[in-house]
């Protein structure tokens, strides 16, 4: 699966989020009729994957949540926290980042 980053064509969803969320960075991807939008946030990172066209597949779910979580250092999430909703056409992959005690105490 491949991701082209159209965070430019989706300026005005971009701008919503960072205005009325708790959102530092927002990117939008899309791969084929699946649009992802992907969120930086001080305490979670969050991946929504939406189709209007057709349900998406689990292997879609695993390509995606595996490229983002390798653009995020181990240290900074726990596996077994991620959280996934699932629905036919919409998926939403939550992954909270360690509290800063935990970060310090692991490298400290």
């Amino acid at each position: 699966m491949r991701l082209i980053n159209v965070t430019n064509s989706y300026s005005r969803l971009v701008l919503q989020q960072l205005e009325n969320t708790d959102a530092e960075l927002v990117k939008v991807y899309t791969s084929g009729s699946i649009t992802i939008i992907y969120t930086e946030a001080p305490l979670h990172n969050e991946i929504v994957m939406v189709s209007k066209k057709r349900a998406i597949k689990p292997e879609e779910i695993n390509e995606v949540k595996a490229y983002f979580l390798d653009k995020l250092s181990e240290s900074e999430y726990i596996e077994e926290n991620i959280s996934i909703f699932e629905s036919p056409n919409l998926v939403e992959i939550s992954i909270p980042k360690h509290p800063k005690e935990r970060k310090n105490r692991a490298y400290g």
